[in-house]
């Protein structure tokens, strides 16, 4: 019996395939693990009602509700949306250490965690916008 397809399956994806689905900013930043500018992303300050998910799979990944501002020029958020959805790993470039933050569904580079948050979790999930789509929730979401 054959398998159906889900999301994770993107994984398998070439890197020609990658660069024909991102813009080339979202490539670099998910694919290259790169970084958009400081306060250049269009979800900085962006504090609508909703969830925000990977650019490359639509896994969910961050609740508005867990965002706050960090002044940092990325958007922040305090916790992921569940378990599992984040994967940590050590980055060392740049003459820093810090600890990378992907995609545990595409692998997609999403930013750095850092643990100096102001909320009671203490930490601060930094991620580029490139790598998100916002999805708005419904009013009977919130209900």
């Amino acid at each position: 019996m054959k398998r159906a397809k889900t999301r994770c399956d993107k994984l398998r994806q070439t890197e020609a395939e990658w660069q024909r689905q991102l813009s080339p900013e979202a490539y670099h930043v998910m694919r290259q693990k790169g970084t958009e500018p400081p306060f250049s992303g269009k979800y900085n300050a962006f504090f609508e009602n909703g969830v925000y998910r990977c650019q490359g799979c639509g896994q969910a990944l961050f609740d508005s509700e867990r965002k706050f501002d960090s002044h940092c020029g990325w958007p922040a958020f305090d916790r992921a949306i569940a378990a599992g959805r984040t994967v940590e790993a050590l980055d060392i470039s740049h003459g820093m250490r810090r600890t990378e933050i992907s995609c545990s569904c595409c692998g997609a580079h999403l930013g750095h965690l850092f643990a100096d948050g102001p909320t009671e979790t203490g930490l601060r999930y930094c991620v580029n916008s490139a790598s998100l789509q916002f999805d708005v929730r419904k009013k009977s979401e919130r209900e």
